[in-house]
């Protein structure tokens, strides 16, 4: 099982730096709800503060407060964990999202984008991250160990806002969410399964149909996605594609792809965030948006600083594309993200002020050395 592993991990596009919790360096790991406690103390409760800190927001301002964390749902709730260590408002709309899976952190802006429409005035927090220290594997079901190699440990804190006078100094505006869900579908409701193997431990088994099932699921988030944010003349090309493969011999098949035709979403986006779920997810999603390497680049060198965070490796990307002064106003962002069930979610975001790359963020000691060349190893 240690060779399968590290064969794995040679070809996971991961590199020295990504981080796990010292419990899992432990022999044996130590997997008590402690543990697990710790290292959400660890990351939220830093990551929230350094974004207090920065934005020289109070804790009292906060209206509503929104976490994501798939595979460890604690009494009380990380929510009410932030709460008590920050001293929020007995008023605060807070909730805790549990196993949503890598794709939560578009979920969890679309509650707090919900929320903030029915409560005017308001501000939001979003925290995201997922906790390694009680769910490492410890069977021998290949499946199942695949996860023990490509996660580890990261989060992120967002604030939103629908005040009039913080548009002034934010950075983004949220342009677009769609959400796509396909879990009527078993092949990709069964693709990331959590579940006891037959010795009864608990692992989550990633199917070797996983990457035909989130391209599934892209094609069908883009085709909303798509009348949203692409020209006509790319809508009218795809849609005429669309309906050339529905009446041709043989169109639904999945073989069948010269008549379909892939929209130009850099017509659309200037940047594209991929969610870091490994090298196959981002060779995969390039390769179906027809994107260059240099579209994916922030999404391969995350993947190889961090390793696959979760939920929130969509927001290390955009990070590195600050750091690196590629962000200009009026450029837009695409973040894709992918998670169990199976989901597809996308959000569009136009930067609205001028991003200084000098600003402190989790790419700015090394940002230097990136992009760097990632080592390649044969099948």
């Amino acid at each position: 099982m240690i060779d399968f592993q590290s064969k794995v991990l040679e070809r996971s596009g991961i590199g020295p730096e990504a981080c796990v919790p010292d419990p899992i360096h432990e022999i044996p790991p130590n997997v008590s709800f402690q543990s697990a406690q710790e290292e959400i103390e660890l990351v939220l409760f830093t990551t929230v503060q350094d974004l207090l800190n920065k934005h020289k927001v109070h804790t009292k301002n906060i209206d509503i407060l929104v976490s994501n964390c798939s595979l460890f749902c604690p009494t009380p709730s990380i929510t009410s964990m932030i709460i008590n260590k920050f001293g929020f408002k007995s008023n605060i709309k807070s909730v805790s999202l549990s196993g949503m899976g890598c794709s939560a952190g578009m979920l969890s802006i679309s509650l707090a984008k919900d929320l903030l429409r029915v409560h005017k005035n308001s501000l939001a927090l979003v925290v995201s991250m997922e906790v390694l220290s009680p769910n490492g594997y410890k069977g021998i079901n290949k499946s199942k160990l695949v996860a023990n190699v490509l996660f580890r440990m990261g989060g992120a804190a967002i604030l939103l806002s629908n005040k009039k006078q913080d548009k002034k100094i934010a950075k983004y505006e949220l342009k677009h969410l769609v959400r796509t869900h396909l879990g009527s579908n078993e092949n990709a409701y069964k693709c990331v399964y959590q579940e006891p193997d037959e010795a009864g431990h608990v692992g989550v088994s990633l199917s070797r149909e996983l990457l035909k099932v989130a391209a599934l699921s892209l094609r069908t988030n883009i085709t909303t996605l798509g009348s949203l944010v692409l020209p006509y003349s790319e809508q009218i090309r795809f849609a005429w594609s669309e309906i050339r493969r529905r009446i041709q011999p043989g169109g639904d098949n999945n073989n069948n792809q010269k008549a379909r035709y892939v929209p130009n979403f850099k017509k659309s986006f200037e940047h594209f965030c991929i969610h870091a779920g490994g090298k196959g997810v981002i060779d995969a999603i390039e390769d179906s948006l027809k994107l260059e390497k240099e579209d994916s680049e922030a999404s391969r060198m995350a993947l190889y600083r961090f390793g696959n965070t979760s939920s929130s490796s969509l927001w290390y990307e955009l990070c590195y594309l600050e750091a690196k002064g590629r962000v200009k106003k009026g450029d837009r962002v695409w973040q894709i993200g992918f998670g169990s069930g199976f989901k597809c979610n996308s959000a569009v975001w136009k930067c609205i002020s001028d991003i200084d790359p000098s600003v402190k963020n989790a790419w700015s000691d090394m940002i230097h050395m990136y992009p760097l060349e990632i080592p390649q190893f044969g099948c």
